[in-house]
């Protein structure tokens, strides 16, 4: 899908909208737009592809606020991201700090595109789920990259929770089972994959439990981080 052009203002800054919705998320965005009469609006966030984007109900939409976005000259683009080590626009962002392993990256793709979940969604939640290690383990039995519990894998159809390609399918379709119970609502389907539907159902929102809270905030902070390293690789190539 031909990509988003980006035109760089006389002031070396391209036009972004912030926008925030009424459960509190807030979302880096390229540009929005309203889907018809579907009542629905679709978000771009700060990447150099089209196919990135998030629809989410217009009524949940709290302001949108224009802001620029500084064009970085290419003698600051950070060296280490390069076209031999990263996929192509709308793939996960590769850096010093990614911690997503380079073979599972084309695994992220698959099931991104395979669910309609933005990758770099699902690098963040693999980040803050085991920090990459295909073999984590937590206190509380969740293994693997996207830390299945193992009731929760075996439901998924997940076998073996220690081999990427197993977690990650079975990881992104409970994702998108969570996404669709809370119709895109993706505060509300963090909360519950974190701390369960039934809290999330029970407290009618994200559950007060700061573990929960802390975890939404950190995802949603890294999607932000690598749309905006997105954005800044493509306009300094």
């Amino acid at each position: 899908m031909a990509g988003v052009l980006l035109t760089l203002s006389p002031l070396g800054a391209t036009a972004a909208e912030h926008v925030t919705l009424t459960n509190g998320f807030a979302v880096d965005c390229a540009r929005h737009e309203a889907l018809g009469e579907t009542g629905m609006v679709r978000l771009y966030p700060l990447s150099a592809s089209d196919s990135t984007y998030m629809d989410v109900p217009a009524a949940k939409v709290k302001s949108v606020e224009p802001f620029e976005v500084p064009v970085p000259p290419v003698s600051s683009v950070v060296p280490h991201i390069s076209e031999s080590r990263c996929g192509a626009p709308g793939s996960v962002v590769c850096s010093k700090t990614t911690s997503v392993l380079p073979d599972v990256k084309g695994l992220l793709v698959e099931a991104g595109v395979k669910h309609h979940i933005d990758v770099d969604l699902l690098a963040a939640v693999v980040k803050a789920e085991s920090g990459g290690q295909v073999r984590a383990v937590s206190r509380v039995g969740a293994q693997g990259l996207m830390q299945l519990m193992p009731g929760t894998a075996a439901g998924l159809g997940v076998k073996d929770a220690f081999k990427p390609e197993e977690n990650i399918a079975g990881g992104t379709e409970y994702l998108d089972r969570l996404l669709t119970r809370y119709h895109d609502d993706l505060a509300l389907a963090l909360a519950a994959y974190n701390a369960g539907p039934g809290a999330v159902d029970r407290y009618h929102g994200v559950p007060p439990y700061r573990e929960t809270r802390a975890y939404v905030a950190r995802i949603i902070t890294e999607f932000n981080r690598r749309k905006k390293l997105a954005l800044q690789a493509a306009v300094g190539r």
